[in-house]
């Protein structure tokens, strides 16, 4: 069979996996995103489903007030005597914790704390019943830049051995991500270096000791698409997996980005999760015989059923379906599914879009180039800047809507831009009905913004470029989402907005 990459498409970066008996299990980061972590399961590594997150309490995942790309980097997901264990960081609160479950579908358990320093950290579960903790520097502290690691008791949390330098790379910037693994008696340890931009790479060294010392591989970086002209670019933080037939697979991140004329390569879909077969050589090396492409040999990979996007949301549920999300930790007062059955009700926060509260905000990613997005809004404002609407967000500075709301004493539905500190009603016309349907079409290179009535005519109301929301104009680590949303303008108001539906086909 052939297949294609990304395997998981849109904002899901630092993809790790592991394998329990036939099935498949992988997580990614989730920043300042509200459920995190997101939990996939697949029988193939081609196709995958998420069922559930990882985080799923305010207990376990505080965010109040994160700046944006904060939040969750780079969980490890890893399975030991019946147990699913995910450790990972939450650089808003700057601490390391460990969850674990029976049951991948959740729930997961309160966190266990950790006194680790760093970021991505990682486990090994080894033979003789150890368990290692792997990961980055402390920046903070002034320690040496590299990777380091202790045993832990990963009951209790408790460290149990010294904290060491066990590699430091090739040189390259930012050694980091790091897996420990096992394999035919030795101890193979991958991690990320060059930056996750287009530098990117992953490296790899052994040693016969957990603690080394290590060999490096004689043929790093082992993956890596730095100064090629793939349309995958920044290829990195890996993750390996053995297939049932003893054949060995990597996930990892990578970008698919667009040529702009005269401005460089922007991409805006985020780090995506890409799939390649790794080999090994006589020597006991694994390698990547060449270049990741976009559709790719699955060698003896099995084909499961192909997983089916969900187009239509109708909000006849009790609770949001898995791919929504809130920014930061919503605020129960914002938003209900019960309030009126079969319509997501969002009440107008006091917190715009512009700020980094909790917004009455809710999203999902942006998974493909060409695709659109509509919804179905009954709404009624009556106070000046009250609004509710359609987004596409990157962060709070860089964001498009297309919404309906109160402009100058006239009930108006616009499109107005945020980039950076400027900020534009594009276009804006007067709009007497209490329901209209806004949609936004996505292409490579823009959005283009319309609504109509019930059974009217859509009318274009404004567009906007990709690329001014891409991270290399944005900054930051995440993705486009296309949200829903509800705005006080800087007091709450109590005029709620009704989504009956929302479409997203590609």
């Amino acid at each position: 069979m052939h297949y294609k990459n990304p395997v998981i498409s849109g904002f899901h970066p630092d993809p790790s996996i592991c394998r329990v008996g036939k099935e498949y299990y992988l997580v990614t980061s989730s920043f300042e995103y509200f459920p995190g972590v997101p939990i996939f399961h697949s029988k193939d590594l081609v196709n995958w489903k998420q069922i559930g997150h990882c985080l799923t309490r305010d207990s376990q995942l505080p965010l109040h007030e994160s700046k944006s790309s904060m939040g969750i980097f780079a969980p490890t997901i890893r399975y030991h005597n019946g147990r699913f264990y995910m450790i990972t960081t939450n650089l808003t609160i700057g601490k390391n914790f460990i969850v674990w479950t029976e049951n991948p579908e959740g729930p997961w358990s309160e966190p266990i704390w950790l006194d680790w320093s760093g970021i991505d950290p990682s486990l090994l579960f080894d033979e003789d019943g150890k368990v290692y903790l792997t990961g980055t520097q402390d920046i903070f502290s002034g320690e040496p830049s590299g990777i380091y690691q202790a045993e832990i008791d990963v009951d209790t949390g408790e460290i149990l051995t010294e904290r060491c330098l066990i590699w430091q790379g090739t040189g390259g910037a930012h050694p980091e991500g790091p897996h420990l693994y096992k394999i035919n008696g030795l101890y193979y340890l991958m991690i990320a270096e060059g930056g996750t931009e287009y530098g990117h790479m992953v490296t790899m060294a052994r040693s016969n000791q957990p603690f080394g010392p290590f060999e490096s591989h004689p043929n790093n970086p082992f993956l890596t698409h730095r100064s090629s002209a793939s349309p995958i670019q920044a290829t990195g933080h890996a993750d390996l997996v053995q297939y049932i037939d003893g054949s060995w697979w990597t996930v990892f991140l990578g970008i698919r980005p667009t040529p702009i004329p005269f401005s460089g390569k922007h991409h805006h879909l985020g780090r995506e999760t890409f799939l390649a077969p790794v080999d090994w050589n006589e020597e006991g090396w694994p390698i990547i015989g060449a270049q990741v492409e976009l559709e790719m040999d699955g060698r003896t990979l099995k084909s499961e059923n192909k997983v089916q996007l969900k187009c239509k949301d109708d909000f006849n549920e009790t609770a949001l379906d898995f791919s929504w999300n809130f920014l930061r930790n919503p605020s129960e007062e914002n938003w209900s599914l019960t309030d009126r059955p079969g319509y997501l009700t969002l009440y107008g926060s006091s917190t715009s879009l512009n700020d980094l509260g909790s917004q009455a905000f809710v999203g999902r990613r942006q998974q493909h180039f060409d695709c659109k997005v509509s919804t179905f809004l009954e709404f009624s404002p009556t106070e000046e800047r009250e609004e509710a609407g359609l987004t596409v967000f990157m962060n709070e500075r860089f964001h498009y809507e297309i919404a309906l709301g109160v402009r100058d004493g006239v009930k108006k539905v616009f499109v107005r831009r945020r980039i950076g500190s400027l900020w534009k009603v594009e276009s804006e016309h007067e709009y007497g009905d209490e329901s209209i349907i806004l949609t936004v079409h996505a292409d490579a290179n823009g959005y283009r913004f319309s609504y109509q009535q019930q059974d009217g005519e859509s009318t274009i109301l404004g567009s906007g470029e990709c690329f001014l929301l891409s991270t290399e104009v944005a900054g930051g680590f995440t993705g486009v989402y296309l949200g829903l949303y509800a705005v006080g303008n800087g007091q709450k108001k109590s005029n709620p907005a009704y989504f009956d539906w929302f479409e997203y086909c590609k």
